[in-house]
């Protein structure tokens, strides 16, 4: 028999589902939430609540977007090059290579890696999409910024294969990028460098 309440006892469950917290985190989570001002977690419930009506997937991009919006800015605005494309694992990683203020072309989330392991192929990726995004966009490069992984590579491979029948360069981030490193946590001055010295596959 639990000595926690059952609404406690539910908060703490629901905790656990997010990625790297364990029970006790979910605990002192729950707590921390429970013995607080209760506008932080009416602040929390909401910034949850209104992430399904407020947030979508851009269908041209695969990445984060408003709910008004039709495509990403990032694609759609003018000063953006549609004929570079990088491809990303994840929507964050955007957001990491922005700060650089060194890219400015579009992107191609693939939202994750090719992992037989953990039962993601390349069927399941958004592989065939940027195949036809370079027809579609007439694109003239693309850059791989998967992560410095063996999944990173053996996607950026994967892609390269699919892609060589046509004539688009493609090209790698320099591996000024730390391996094992996620692009998300990396530092503005890695990525930028990584930017600048990309190479052909």
């Amino acid at each position: 028999m639990s000595v926690l309440p059952k609404a406690l006892e539910n908060l703490i469950e629901a905790l656990g589902f997010l990625p790297g917290v364990g029970p006790r985190s979910a605990e002192r989570f729950a707590y921390y939430l429970f013995k607080n001002d209760l506008s932080k977690s009416q602040a929390i419930a909401q910034a949850i609540t209104s992430l399904s009506d407020e947030v979508k997937i851009c269908p041209k991009t695969y990445a984060l977007i408003n709910a008004h919006e039709k495509v990403s800015r990032l694609y759609d605005a003018p000063n953006r090059d549609k004929q570079s494309v990088m491809v990303v694992a994840d929507p964050f990683d955007i957001a990491a290579i922005e700060k650089t203020n060194a890219y400015k072309g579009t992107y191609h989330v693939l939202n994750g890696l090719i992992s037989p392991i953990d039962g993601v192929t390349a069927e399941t990726l958004h592989i065939a999409q940027l195949v036809d995004r370079v027809k579609q966009d007439n694109v003239s490069e693309i850059i791989l910024a998967t992560n410095a992984s063996v999944e990173g590579e053996s996607t950026a491979h994967y892609i390269a294969k699919q892609l060589e029948t046509t004539k688009v360069k493609i090209t790698r981030l320099a591996q000024g990028l730390p391996i094992g490193l996620d692009i998300e946590y990396a530092d503005q001055i890695t990525l930028g460098k990584a930017l600048e010295g990309r190479r052909a596959l």
